[in-house]
């Protein structure tokens, strides 16, 4: 069977160690960063192994976790592979509910060496023009290039490739009326293998993943509504957690070619693993907890509004941003299931060759924020 090739980008800063992260979709990234300062990329291609080619499926199965790992043994593998079923089930229900009409189609995968996906995507309903919820539990192999890098001790060094773990969920939802947000969410946890004097410790843990919206046209109270609810969840933990995860969300989707971001944020983290492992996870669940409340008000409000053509056409023009994304960029390179990564692009897209708004519309207020991150709470 044919095995897909690692891509590495790898960023560094004296002040952090780079870090490893994990790209839902159906595909597995091996991506070295720092988002703390503006990244060196080095690529750097290996012909290890990454993750196994999928199999689709004719029926779920109970669990994805290899049965080394045990199905409801309590462990971390475990709690967050419910939690992310969990999540996928509630969203899903809390997407038909509201659009009426569209009902979500699903498949699922497993790969021979373990661990699978499911992708479900409701596509041309009464509201969503596209709605994609994914989760995929990956088993791997690490290239050894990326294991020391992110070591520091040399004493850990390991001259082979070295197992990895990473599960995850990852949604675009894509409205059909443009004055209802794009929205984007994805959370994920990562491990390698453990040390053979420590059975069962992970040699190295992380979480990551955030919410963030995407609007064609500002609405300021849903902004500040979306807002107050990520600081809500994240006031639940640690009141840092906020101001830190808004900024790197704005800094990690901004358009480098196009010098905006992508839309007017939320939060985001990665490599965090710098707390107890289980507040973080209690932390992601919570956050995870908190995309419907988050976004259904607005799309409630919002996906009725009356809307003329050029208003369309300005919301697919933004839909085409989402071309450019570093989950699909990286999902393509590393071989994973392509119809799960290209679920995150719109339905309808539009490109107009320098298209330019103008001063002091509603187009071009929004632009004017994408360029100015705001404080909206």
């Amino acid at each position: 069977m044919p095995t897909a090739t690692a891509t590495l980008s790898v960023s560094f800063a004296p002040s952090k160690k780079p870090h490893l992260s994990f790209c839902p979709f159906g595909a597995t990234s091996i991506t070295l960063t720092n988002f703390t300062s503006p990244p060196i990329r080095r690529p750097m291609t290996t012909s290890a192994v990454s993750i196994e080619k999928e199999t689709v499926i004719s029926e779920r199965p109970h669990t994805f976790l290899r049965q080394t790992d045990g199905e409801d043994n309590g462990s971390i593998r475990s709690r967050f592979q419910s939690m992310i079923l969990e999540m996928q089930e509630s969203v899903c229900g809390a997407l038909e509910a509201l659009d009426g009409a569209g009902k979500f189609k699903e498949d699922a995968w497993t790969r021979p060496g373990g661990g699978g996906g499911i992708s479900r995507v409701l596509q041309d309903g009464a509201v969503f023009e596209k709605a994609g919820v994914n989760i995929s539990v990956v088993y791997g192999v690490m290239p050894p290039e990326a294991y020391r890098a992110a070591k520091a001790s040399a004493a850990d060094q390991k001259p082979g490739p070295v197992p990895f773990f990473a599960a995850g969920i990852s949604s675009v939802l894509h409205p059909k009326n443009p004055f209802a947000p794009t929205l984007h969410f994805n959370y994920r946890y990562f491990e390698t293998d453990a040390p053979k004097d420590t059975p069962g410790a992970p040699r190295q843990w992380w979480f990551g993943g955030g919410t963030d919206l995407t609007p064609a046209y500002i609405f300021e109270e849903d902004v500040k509504h979306f807002h107050s609810v990520q600081k809500r969840a994240c006031d639940k933990f640690d009141p840092s957690f906020y101001p830190r995860f808004k900024k790197w969300c704005d800094d990690y989707f901004f358009i480098k070619h196009r010098g905006k971001r992508r839309g007017l944020g939320g939060i985001f983290f990665d490599d965090l693993n710098d707390y107890d492992q289980e507040m973080i996870l209690s932390f992601a669940t919570e956050c995870a907890d908190s995309v419907v409340p988050a976004y259904i008000p607005i799309l409630e409000k919002r996906k009725d509004t009356p809307f003329n053509e050029s208003q369309k056409a300005w919301q697919q023009l933004r839909s085409g941003r989402y071309v450019y994304d570093r989950g699909t960029t990286f999902g393509l390179k590393t071989g994973g299931r392509i119809e799960s990564i290209l679920v995150s692009l719109p339905l309808t897209a539009r490109w107009e060759y320098d298209h330019k708004p103008e001063e002091g519309s509603e187009e071009w207020k929004l632009l004017d924020a994408c360029m100015n991150p705001k404080d909206w709470i």
